[in-house]
């Protein structure tokens, strides 16, 4: 019998995979279904999660956290009473302790006052770095405090807890908490906290030892960022790489180790859109949310492949999202939705923050969130090797897998996706850039060579092996007024961050026509034009097209918002032919417009033009109606 089945069975022996009658549905990614009306809860995740607190309470431990644990079921007080004997806490007697609103968030308040003639003893106000609560079922206030102070929260949750309760908690562990259980989880916490209160006491022997080895490390890790700022990055263009074979059970088994992952936090507040972008329709009555999951059903279909679809959101565009996703609940895909993980910066009770312990790139969000909850540990358990990261609104992103191929076939742990800033700039064969050469966004450098699209692939068992080894966790070295302009690009960008902690990165060049970003209304009018169509997810520009590159649009701040770009326009005017356009002013169009060559659109202030149905306007700077006539 292996360790894993050993430890499974001592769950099953404490009732724990017994949940309720009644499990909400976002408690069901945690059961195996009903038996006897009854959920069942999955011991293999009640253990992926209770590892991953059991982690992150040791992590706290080790820097002298302060924890509180809240219990107010009497069952479990003798358990409580043994842990605190134990590991040596604070633990006031059950008639000095009350329950009050806002515990937490009047902490600085004395010790003791008097309400309805009692008398409350709170015992150290210093708030707590997290808090571990046995009983969630009427711990709401409690919990809620402390999601407002960012104290993260440690829980055992059961299937009947309701999301807006469920979301809060950071690290929750579903599980029937019996008896049993408690003494099991509280056993286990007990070990972890002594272990690591040895621990300390024998490191502090080696303090001095350890503060030099720390500074030779980041010493070595700014001589690492140096070095690899001046090397930079190996960019190799798209059609260098070998197109898979015409194998139908190849391709399954390459697609079957793949994970698509969406970036969800791009909210169309600035065009006036109330929900994220990705759920905009953009072509052909399609949002983006479409288009991803269009392709992905289109590889599916074609192959037999099971590529999963993680969507991670922000607080604001979580909610939204899951109505955008409530069409697709009878489809085949596995879309799962997740709120990226915030990590808040924790005050520890030793003075230092854990902010110098935790990376500062945003690519390490979502690295740890898929380490939240187990759910690395999972897509690993299941076969998955690499994850393709939508960090933004490209829609003109293409699930490829020729890239996914490569990758594994050269093993590669960091791909970034770049494309030319210009078109004497397109790659013919792989070249090494510097950091310099690669910027997000090509109006604030017009010296650029190369645009990262932020679309990224990462191989799983890279980031598993870097956070077991807390890779992931050194702070990036200072930048001073004499470091080289490189560094400064080092540790702000998505190349710079990946070349620092990844060993095998390379970029690959894909062609101009997969980089079509969705910023403005001006990038939305591109997208709704007879330019786009799409076709099984993917965007197709139409062949009428000669010019390689888009027509430059510039609409002024009267189009800037969703709801007055599409009043201004009875039909999308046709583009295909246009070179440039630009508007400004109270300029209303009609239907069945076409546009060509250079057009500048300028109404006189104060005066509203409308330009008729049916018209063709080809190299015109227009200013009165009279202008279109001649």
């Amino acid at each position: 019998m292996t360790i894993h089945s050993v430890v499974i069975q001592k769950l099953l022996s404490t009732n724990a995979h017994i949940g309720r009658q009644v499990a909400t549905h976002h408690f069901k990614d945690y059961t195996y279904g009903l038996r006897n009306r009854m959920a069942i809860i999955d011991s293999d995740k009640t253990l992926i999660c209770m590892r991953s607190a059991i982690n992150f309470i040791s992590s706290l431990a080790r820097h002298n956290g302060r924890f509180m644990f809240i219990n107010t079921n009497p069952l479990f007080d003798e358990i409580f009473e043994l842990m605190s004997k134990k590991v040596g806490c604070y633990s006031p007697s059950s008639n000095s302790l009350w329950r009050t609103g806002g515990f937490l968030t009047n902490s600085n308040s004395p010790k003791k006052f008097r309400s309805r003639n009692k008398k409350l003893c709170f015992g150290p106000t210093q708030p707590p770095d997290c808090i571990v609560i046995v009983d969630t079922e009427s711990k709401s206030s409690v919990i809620d405090e402390a999601f407002k102070l960012h104290i993260p929260i440690v829980a055992l949750v059961d299937s009947a807890m309701p999301l807006h309760t469920f979301s809060r908690i950071a690290y929750p562990i579903p599980v029937n908490p019996s008896v049993q259980f408690v003494y099991l989880f509280c056993n286990l916490i007990t070990k972890t906290l002594l272990l690591e209160k040895n621990n300390n006491n024998n490191n502090s022997n080696i303090k001095l030892l350890d503060d030099d080895h720390h500074l030779r490390e980041k010493q070595a890790a700014k001589e690492k960022s140096n070095l690899a700022a001046k090397l930079g990055v190996t960019v190799i263009p798209y059609d260098a790489i070998s197109p898979l074979p015409q194998d139908v059970e190849q391709t399954k088994n390459l697609l079957d180790k793949l994970v698509v992952l969406k970036l969800n936090h791009a909210s169309g507040t600035n065009m006036g859109f109330q929900n994220p972008k990705s759920a905009m329709d953009i072509c052909d009555g399609q949002t983006f949310l479409d288009l991803i999951i269009n392709q992905i059903e289109t590889l599916d279909s074609k192959y037999g492949s099971r590529v999963p679809l993680l969507i991670f959101n922000k607080d604001d565009t979580h909610d939204s999202t899951l109505k955008v996703l409530e069409k697709y609940s009878e489809s085949s895909i596995d879309v799962r939705t997740f709120k990226q993980g915030k990590g808040p910066e924790l005050t520890l009770s030793d003075g230092h923050s854990s902010k110098e312990e935790v990376h500062t790139f945003d690519n390490g969000d979502i690295f740890r969130s898929l380490m939240i909850g187990g759910t690395l540990d999972l897509l690993l358990s299941q076969g998955k090797e690499y994850i393709f990261v939508m960090k933004c609104d490209n829609v003109g992103t293409i699930i490829d897998p020729n890239i996914l191929n490569h990758l594994m076939t050269n093993a590669i742990d960091y791909c970034m996706e770049v494309t030319p800033s210009h078109s004497s700039n397109v790659i013919l064969t792989p070249m090494n850039f510097k950091l310099k050469e690669i910027v997000r966004n090509q109006d604030k450098d017009d010296k650029c060579k190369l645009i990262d699209t932020t679309n990224m692939w990462v191989s799983l068992r890279t980031i598993k092996r870097l956070f077991d080894t807390n890779r992931l966790k050194l702070q990036m070295p200072p930048i001073s007024k004499e470091d080289d302009y490189d560094q400064t690009l080092l540790q702000g960008t998505d190349a710079g961050q990946a070349v620092q902690f990844f060993d095998n990165v390379i970029g690959v060049s894909i062609p101009e026509s997969r980089f079509v970003p969705l910023d403005t209304t001006s990038d939305l009018l591109l997208l709704q034009s007879d330019l786009y169509t799409s076709r099984e997810g993917v965007l197709a520009r139409n062949p009428a097209r000669t010019d390689a590159l888009n027509p430059v649009i510039d609409l002024g701040p009267e189009y800037e918002k969703i709801a007055d770009f599409r009043s201004r326009f009875k039909s999308i005017p046709s583009i295909v032919g246009l070179d440039s356009l630009i508007v400004r002013g109270d300029v209303w169009f009609g239907a069945n417009i076409t546009l060509k060559g250079h057009v500048t659109i300028v109404a006189k202030p104060g005066l509203k033009l409308e330009i008729p149905d049916g018209v063709v306007i080809e190299n015109k700077e227009i200013n009165d109606i009279a202008d279109i006539q001649e």
